[in-house]
Protein backbone atom coordinates (compact mmCIF):
# COMPACT_ATOMS: atom_id res chain seq x y z
CA UNK A 1 0.00 0.00 0.00
CA UNK A 2 1.32 3.48 -0.88
CA UNK A 3 1.05 5.88 1.91
CA UNK A 4 -0.49 9.13 1.29
CA UNK A 5 -1.22 12.14 3.53
CA UNK A 6 -3.71 12.45 5.82
CA UNK A 7 -6.38 15.30 4.17
CA UNK A 8 -9.50 14.67 6.62
CA UNK A 9 -10.51 18.02 8.27
CA UNK A 10 -11.32 18.37 11.95
CA UNK A 11 -14.98 18.54 12.63
CA UNK A 12 -16.71 20.32 14.90
CA UNK A 13 -19.56 18.31 16.80
CA UNK A 14 -22.55 19.41 14.52
CA UNK A 15 -20.40 18.22 11.83
CA UNK A 16 -19.97 15.17 13.48
CA UNK A 17 -23.56 14.48 14.62
CA UNK A 18 -24.92 15.39 10.70
CA UNK A 19 -21.85 12.76 9.75
CA UNK A 20 -23.49 9.99 11.81
CA UNK A 21 -26.95 10.67 10.83
CA UNK A 22 -26.16 11.09 7.06
CA UNK A 23 -24.72 7.53 7.67
CA UNK A 24 -28.29 6.26 10.05
CA UNK A 25 -27.72 7.17 13.30
CA UNK A 26 -30.77 7.71 15.07
CA UNK A 27 -30.53 10.94 17.70
CA UNK A 28 -33.64 11.48 20.30
CA UNK A 29 -31.99 14.06 21.82
CA UNK A 30 -29.43 16.28 19.94
CA UNK A 31 -28.35 18.46 22.90
CA UNK A 32 -27.65 15.39 24.69
CA UNK A 33 -25.74 13.75 22.05
CA UNK A 34 -23.50 17.10 21.51
CA UNK A 35 -23.16 17.79 24.96
CA UNK A 36 -21.41 14.29 25.27
CA UNK A 37 -19.46 14.08 21.87
CA UNK A 38 -17.85 17.30 23.17
CA UNK A 39 -16.69 15.35 26.29
CA UNK A 40 -16.17 11.98 25.04
CA UNK A 41 -13.64 12.34 21.77
CA UNK A 42 -15.76 11.21 18.76
CA UNK A 43 -12.94 8.80 17.56
CA UNK A 44 -13.02 6.81 20.98
CA UNK A 45 -16.62 5.95 20.24
CA UNK A 46 -16.29 4.68 16.96
CA UNK A 47 -15.17 1.42 18.54
CA UNK A 48 -18.71 1.26 20.25
CA UNK A 49 -20.80 1.90 17.18
CA UNK A 50 -18.93 -0.37 15.27
CA UNK A 51 -20.99 -3.12 15.86
CA UNK A 52 -24.13 -1.67 15.04
CA UNK A 53 -22.70 -1.06 11.66
CA UNK A 54 -24.05 -2.78 8.82
CA UNK A 55 -21.27 -1.83 5.94
CA UNK A 56 -17.79 -1.12 7.71
CA UNK A 57 -16.48 0.15 4.45
CA UNK A 58 -19.56 3.19 3.95
CA UNK A 59 -20.19 2.66 7.83
CA UNK A 60 -23.33 2.56 7.16
CA UNK A 61 -25.62 1.77 10.19
CA UNK A 62 -28.62 -0.91 10.83
CA UNK A 63 -31.51 0.64 10.90
CA UNK A 64 -32.91 2.11 13.96
CA UNK A 65 -29.63 2.25 15.33
CA UNK A 66 -29.61 5.16 17.95
CA UNK A 67 -26.78 7.12 19.57
CA UNK A 68 -28.02 6.42 22.82
CA UNK A 69 -27.20 2.61 22.51
CA UNK A 70 -24.00 3.25 21.57
CA UNK A 71 -23.37 5.87 24.63
CA UNK A 72 -25.33 2.99 26.92
CA UNK A 73 -22.88 0.69 25.46
CA UNK A 74 -19.92 3.21 26.74
CA UNK A 75 -21.38 4.23 29.92
CA UNK A 76 -21.06 -0.24 30.52
CA UNK A 77 -17.86 -0.30 29.62
CA UNK A 78 -16.65 2.30 31.97
CA UNK A 79 -18.55 0.25 34.53
CA UNK A 80 -17.25 -2.97 33.90
CA UNK A 81 -13.41 -1.39 33.94
CA UNK A 82 -14.26 0.09 37.32
CA UNK A 83 -15.27 -2.93 38.48
CA UNK A 84 -12.21 -4.82 37.63
CA UNK A 85 -10.50 -2.25 39.06
CA UNK A 86 -12.15 -3.10 42.04
CA UNK A 87 -11.11 -6.39 41.69
CA UNK A 88 -7.68 -6.32 40.40
CA UNK A 89 -7.16 -3.84 43.69
CA UNK A 90 -8.02 -6.69 45.91
CA UNK A 91 -6.38 -9.42 44.29
CA UNK A 92 -3.18 -7.50 44.22
CA UNK A 93 -3.15 -6.45 48.09
CA UNK A 94 -3.60 -10.00 48.79
CA UNK A 95 -0.99 -11.57 46.88
CA UNK A 96 1.23 -9.17 47.99
CA UNK A 97 0.12 -10.06 51.63
CA UNK A 98 1.04 -13.90 51.16
CA UNK A 99 3.95 -13.18 48.83
CA UNK A 100 5.54 -11.69 51.84
CA UNK A 101 4.39 -13.84 54.81
CA UNK A 102 5.20 -17.04 52.98
CA UNK A 103 8.41 -15.64 51.43
CA UNK A 104 9.43 -13.82 54.78
CA UNK A 105 8.45 -17.01 57.19
CA UNK A 106 10.26 -19.59 55.01
CA UNK A 107 13.49 -17.34 54.07
CA UNK A 108 13.55 -14.62 56.84
CA UNK A 109 13.39 -10.50 56.73
CA UNK A 110 15.17 -10.55 53.16
CA UNK A 111 14.47 -13.04 50.79
CA UNK A 112 14.26 -10.48 48.05
CA UNK A 113 17.90 -9.89 48.51
CA UNK A 114 19.23 -13.42 47.64
CA UNK A 115 19.74 -13.85 44.60
CA UNK A 116 20.05 -17.69 44.91
CA UNK A 117 16.23 -17.89 45.47
CA UNK A 118 15.58 -16.47 42.04
CA UNK A 119 16.08 -17.83 37.99
CA UNK A 120 19.39 -17.22 37.52
CA UNK A 121 18.36 -16.22 34.03
CA UNK A 122 16.32 -12.91 35.39
CA UNK A 123 18.18 -9.94 36.74
CA UNK A 124 18.05 -9.93 40.17
CA UNK A 125 20.86 -7.05 40.43
CA UNK A 126 18.84 -4.68 38.15
CA UNK A 127 15.76 -5.58 39.97
CA UNK A 128 17.16 -4.43 43.39
CA UNK A 129 18.65 -1.28 42.13
CA UNK A 130 14.96 -0.23 40.48
CA UNK A 131 12.95 -1.42 43.55
CA UNK A 132 15.98 0.42 45.89
CA UNK A 133 15.80 3.92 43.67
CA UNK A 134 12.07 3.18 44.14
CA UNK A 135 12.06 2.78 47.98
CA UNK A 136 14.57 6.23 48.36
CA UNK A 137 11.87 8.18 46.53
CA UNK A 138 9.38 7.01 48.07
CA UNK A 139 6.76 9.30 50.08
CA UNK A 140 6.23 6.45 52.12
CA UNK A 141 6.88 7.54 56.31
CA UNK A 142 7.44 3.40 57.20
CA UNK A 143 9.48 3.22 54.19
CA UNK A 144 12.06 5.89 54.97
CA UNK A 145 12.13 5.16 58.95
CA UNK A 146 13.02 1.93 57.51
CA UNK A 147 16.09 2.72 55.18
CA UNK A 148 17.35 5.18 58.22
CA UNK A 149 17.20 3.15 60.56
CA UNK A 150 18.77 -0.04 59.76
CA UNK A 151 21.70 -1.32 57.75
CA UNK A 152 20.04 -3.29 54.70
CA UNK A 153 19.83 -1.67 51.38
CA UNK A 154 16.12 -2.34 51.47
CA UNK A 155 13.42 -2.71 53.81
CA UNK A 156 12.12 -6.41 54.87
CA UNK A 157 9.92 -8.22 52.25
CA UNK A 158 6.53 -7.67 54.65
CA UNK A 159 7.13 -3.74 53.71
CA UNK A 160 8.99 -3.59 50.23
CA UNK A 161 6.08 -5.39 48.56
CA UNK A 162 4.09 -2.43 49.73
CA UNK A 163 5.98 0.30 47.25
CA UNK A 164 6.09 -3.08 44.13
CA UNK A 165 3.38 -2.37 41.38
CA UNK A 166 1.33 -5.03 40.69
CA UNK A 167 3.53 -5.47 37.23
CA UNK A 168 6.52 -5.73 39.75
CA UNK A 169 4.92 -8.27 42.22
CA UNK A 170 4.13 -10.53 39.24
CA UNK A 171 7.87 -10.43 38.07
CA UNK A 172 9.20 -11.39 41.37
CA UNK A 173 7.14 -13.69 41.89
CA UNK A 174 7.32 -15.58 38.65
CA UNK A 175 10.71 -15.97 39.25
CA UNK A 176 11.49 -17.32 42.18
CA UNK A 177 13.60 -20.09 41.14
CA UNK A 178 11.86 -22.94 43.21
CA UNK A 179 8.16 -23.76 42.34
CA UNK A 180 7.50 -25.03 45.69
CA UNK A 181 8.28 -21.42 47.03
CA UNK A 182 5.79 -20.01 44.36
CA UNK A 183 3.50 -22.31 45.44
CA UNK A 184 3.75 -21.53 48.45
CA UNK A 185 1.37 -18.85 47.23
CA UNK A 186 -0.77 -20.61 45.13
CA UNK A 187 -1.29 -23.23 46.75
CA UNK A 188 -3.06 -21.02 49.40
CA UNK A 189 -5.91 -20.07 46.62
CA UNK A 190 -5.93 -23.85 45.30
CA UNK A 191 -3.88 -23.00 42.19
CA UNK A 192 -0.67 -23.84 40.86
CA UNK A 193 1.90 -21.61 40.48
CA UNK A 194 1.93 -21.89 36.96
CA UNK A 195 -1.71 -20.81 36.40
CA UNK A 196 -0.88 -18.25 39.19
CA UNK A 197 2.19 -17.05 37.33
CA UNK A 198 0.15 -16.44 34.27
CA UNK A 199 -3.05 -14.81 35.20
CA UNK A 200 -0.82 -12.22 37.21
CA UNK A 201 1.03 -11.26 34.23
CA UNK A 202 -2.39 -11.27 32.84
CA UNK A 203 -3.44 -9.09 34.93
CA UNK A 204 -1.29 -6.51 35.43
CA UNK A 205 -1.70 -5.79 31.18
CA UNK A 206 -5.29 -6.02 32.33
CA UNK A 207 -4.41 -2.74 34.69
CA UNK A 208 -2.54 -0.74 32.68
CA UNK A 209 -5.56 -0.79 29.97
CA UNK A 210 -8.44 -0.09 33.13
CA UNK A 211 -5.70 2.74 33.93
CA UNK A 212 -5.36 4.13 30.45
CA UNK A 213 -9.33 3.59 30.18
CA UNK A 214 -8.89 1.57 27.39
CA UNK A 215 -12.08 -0.82 26.63
CA UNK A 216 -12.44 -3.87 27.78
CA UNK A 217 -15.94 -4.71 25.99
CA UNK A 218 -15.37 -7.14 23.09
CA UNK A 219 -11.53 -6.83 23.43
CA UNK A 220 -9.11 -9.34 22.03
CA UNK A 221 -6.56 -9.31 24.42
CA UNK A 222 -3.10 -9.81 23.05
CA UNK A 223 -1.93 -11.66 26.30
CA UNK A 224 -4.05 -15.19 27.46
CA UNK A 225 -3.58 -16.74 30.73
CA UNK A 226 -2.77 -20.36 31.08
CA UNK A 227 -6.27 -21.58 32.06
CA UNK A 228 -6.21 -24.37 34.99
CA UNK A 229 -6.57 -27.96 33.95
CA UNK A 230 -6.29 -30.03 37.37
CA UNK A 231 -6.88 -27.46 40.16
CA UNK A 232 -9.52 -25.73 41.84
CA UNK A 233 -11.90 -28.55 40.61
CA UNK A 234 -14.50 -27.05 41.13
CA UNK A 235 -13.99 -24.15 38.49
CA UNK A 236 -12.83 -26.16 35.62
CA UNK A 237 -16.06 -26.47 33.93
CA UNK A 238 -16.85 -22.49 34.82
CA UNK A 239 -13.96 -21.49 31.59
CA UNK A 240 -14.85 -21.13 28.25
CA UNK A 241 -11.60 -22.55 26.35
CA UNK A 242 -12.78 -21.01 22.97
CA UNK A 243 -12.43 -17.94 23.68
CA UNK A 244 -9.01 -17.97 25.59
CA UNK A 245 -8.46 -13.62 24.61
CA UNK A 246 -11.67 -12.67 25.94
CA UNK A 247 -12.66 -11.00 29.27
CA UNK A 248 -15.27 -14.30 30.04
CA UNK A 249 -12.29 -16.26 31.29
CA UNK A 250 -10.84 -13.32 32.98
CA UNK A 251 -14.26 -12.45 35.15
CA UNK A 252 -14.39 -16.20 35.66
CA UNK A 253 -10.83 -16.60 38.05
CA UNK A 254 -11.74 -12.54 38.96
CA UNK A 255 -14.42 -14.10 41.04
CA UNK A 256 -13.16 -17.09 42.04
CA UNK A 257 -10.10 -15.17 43.84
CA UNK A 258 -12.66 -13.09 45.49
CA UNK A 259 -14.82 -15.93 46.94
CA UNK A 260 -11.38 -16.78 48.55
CA UNK A 261 -10.23 -13.36 49.38
CA UNK A 262 -13.34 -11.81 50.35
CA UNK A 263 -16.28 -14.20 51.10
CA UNK A 264 -19.24 -12.44 51.50
CA UNK A 265 -18.48 -10.45 48.84
CA UNK A 266 -21.15 -8.54 46.02
CA UNK A 267 -18.92 -8.16 42.95
CA UNK A 268 -20.21 -11.48 41.37
CA UNK A 269 -23.81 -9.96 41.84
CA UNK A 270 -22.59 -6.16 40.79
CA UNK A 271 -21.35 -7.33 37.37
CA UNK A 272 -24.63 -9.34 36.96
CA UNK A 273 -26.44 -6.05 37.69
CA UNK A 274 -24.40 -3.97 35.08
CA UNK A 275 -24.91 -7.06 32.54
CA UNK A 276 -28.71 -7.11 33.26
CA UNK A 277 -28.98 -3.00 33.34
CA UNK A 278 -27.24 -2.23 29.94
CA UNK A 279 -28.98 -5.27 28.28
CA UNK A 280 -25.50 -6.49 26.83
CA UNK A 281 -24.51 -8.66 24.42
CA UNK A 282 -22.10 -11.00 26.09
CA UNK A 283 -20.74 -13.25 23.30
CA UNK A 284 -18.51 -10.59 22.10
CA UNK A 285 -17.12 -10.77 25.77
CA UNK A 286 -16.48 -14.39 25.10
CA UNK A 287 -19.25 -15.61 27.38
CA UNK A 288 -20.41 -19.47 26.74
CA UNK A 289 -24.26 -19.48 25.99
CA UNK A 290 -24.66 -21.51 28.70
CA UNK A 291 -22.60 -19.10 31.37
CA UNK A 292 -25.24 -18.55 34.10
CA UNK A 293 -25.64 -22.52 34.71
CA UNK A 294 -22.04 -22.26 35.43
CA UNK A 295 -20.69 -23.32 39.03
CA UNK A 296 -18.85 -19.56 39.68
CA UNK A 297 -21.88 -17.71 38.43
CA UNK A 298 -24.17 -19.81 40.39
Amino acid sequence: MIKQPYTKPALTIAQQIDQLRGRGMVFNDTARAAHYLSQINYYRLTAYWLPFESDHTTHTFQQGTSFEQVLDLYIFDRELRLLVMDAIERIEVAIRAQFSFQLGHRYGTHPHLNSTLFKPAWDHAGQVSQLSEEARRSKETFIQHLLAKYIEPLPPIWAVVEIMTLGQLSKWYANLSNGADRNLVAHVYDCDEVNLVSFLHHLSTMRNLCAHHSRLWSREFTFAFKLPRKRPQALLSSFNPKAPRRIYNTLVMMNYLMNQIAPGHHWHQRLLDILNRHHIDTKPMGFPDDWKTRAIWR
